[in-house]
């Protein structure tokens, strides 16, 4: 009985550590998204995440919500700088999330600042 316990336990942990892995360290897609950086703050009753917004229509009307990892500063400095100015991001998407490391499955890598395309010069 004891074998039996001790190996459900291990496949167990062996499992959630591979689902893990798999999450945290294998993207589902990468790629860029431009738009007016509406919305970044931190949120959170005990675990603090990075949470933002870019609308990328005139309107308002297509949000891209995604999240922030806390190892990346420069990007968290970079977007409280340009807070309402049009942005370039780049960003991985995961398969999922966990409650640690943000809301959104989209976690941004790098952020540029744009000329917005709606403004002529």
């Amino acid at each position: 009985m004891k074998k039996v316990i001790s190996i459900v336990v291990i496949s167990t942990i062996a499992i959630l550590a591979i689902y893990y892995l798999v999450i945290y360290f294998v993207p589902y897609s990468e790629g860029y998204r431009s738009g007016e950086l509406i919305k970044f703050s931190t949120k959170g009753v005990i675990i603090k995440t990075w949470e933002g917004e870019i609308s990328q229509g005139i309107s308002g009307a297509q949000i891209f919500s995604f999240s922030v990892l806390d190892k990346d500063e420069e990007v968290i400095k970079n977007l409280k700088e340009f807070q309402g100015d049009y942005v370039k991001l780049s960003y991985t998407q995961r398969f999922g999330t966990f409650f640690w490391l943000g809301d959104t499955k989209y976690f941004v890598t790098k952020v540029e600042q744009e000329d917005s395309p709606h403004v002529r010069k």
